[in-house]
Order: structure tokens, then C-alpha cells, then sequence
């Protein structure tokens, strides 16, 4: 993972990106032999994609929780994500396919996606105290100056913000 790094950094992306986040919610923990093979499936498309230099996933991070595990992940482009995704030779297809003939109906688990495409200059970071984390993996590290906003808003003192009395 890597050592952390005090100083407050913030991530460099020089291109656009894409930010997936792919996830699923065990609703009937009961019914194992149903939620457990897409389960399995996304660290076996995780490491194929990560083989393959030119799949475009730039990174990402597995979360954990008890009933609702997610994957973030990078893309370098929605082009890449989405021929990952139809791939028939890809781990994705066939994963789909089989969850959607063996478990779908059950409703033992549910499974969702959000896909962002974000400009390079339309986004903001901040890490302290900790090691490369998030998009910050992916991009370069950088000595983080001035505040979130500032970063994020080209010309901070041209934009009218709320005070602290507005809602």
C-alpha cells in the first residue's frame, strides 16, 4: 500500500477519466449458493483487467462491508469500460450472464453500478496522513495548495458561496 505520507497532497490526473463504482447488496445471507458466485467473479475479472496493460483500468479499491461489498474503480476512458464490459472473451459477459440465470430471480442479491466521466479539471482531492489512497494511486501526488475549493474552481474569488448563516 505504501508509506503515509504526512504532508497534505492532492492528486494529478493530466486526461479525463472515469470513475466506476460496481457493487452488491447480499439481501437473503441464507441463500449462499446464490450470492456467492457473482461474488467471486469481480476478483477474477479484477485480475484479468490488471494483466492487461491496455484494458485501461488505471486502479482500484475493493471495500468491504458486511452485506454491501463495492469495487472503485479508474478507467483512463468510457470507451475502455464499456469493451471490457462486452467483451465476450472478458470475465464480465459470462459473469453476468450466469448471475442473471441462476440468481436474479432469487433476490438473494442485488447488484448496482454508477459510472462518472470526469473532466481533468473538474475534480478535487485531499489526503493527510496517509499513504497512496483512492485516486491518488493512480495519478501523481502533489503538494496540495490553498483550499479543496480553490482547487476545484479555477477562479475561487469570482464565485459567490454561501456564508455561513446561508443555507
Amino acid at each position: 500500500m505504501g508509506d503515509v505520507i504526512h504532508e497534505k497532497v492532492h492528486a494529478e490526473v493530466d486526461e479525463d477519466f472515469v470513475v466506476f463504482l460496481v457493487g452488491m447488496r447480499i439481501n437473503k445471507p441464507w441463500r449462499v449458493g446464490k450470492w456467492l458466485p457473482p461474488f467471486l467473479a469481480m476478483p477474477r475479472l479484477l485480475r484479468r483487467l490488471e494483466a492487461d496493460p491496455d484494458s485501461g483500468l488505471l486502479g482500484y479499491r475493493v471495500v468491504f462491508s458486511p452485506r454491501e461489498p463495492m469495487v472503485v474503480q479508474y478507467w483512463r476512458s468510457a470507451e475502455d469500460l464499456f469493451r471490457a464490459a462486452t467483451d465476450p472473451e472478458g470475465g464480465h459477459v459470462p459473469a453476468w450472464l450466469a448471475y442473471n440465470r441462476d440468481s436474479d430471480l432469487s433476490g438473494a442479491a442485488g447488484i448496482w453500478h454508477e459510472t462518472y466521466l470526469v473532466r481533468a479539471d473538474a475534480y478535487e482531492t485531499s489526503y493527510r496522513n496517509m499513504p497512496p489512497f483512492g485516486l491518488g494511486t493512480v495519478g501523481r501526488l502533489a503538494p496540495a495548495k490553498g483550499t479543496g475549493f480553490g482547487r476545484l474552481v479555477a477562479d475561487a474569488e469570482a464565485v459567490e458561496r454561501p456564508g455561513p448563516t446561508e443555507v
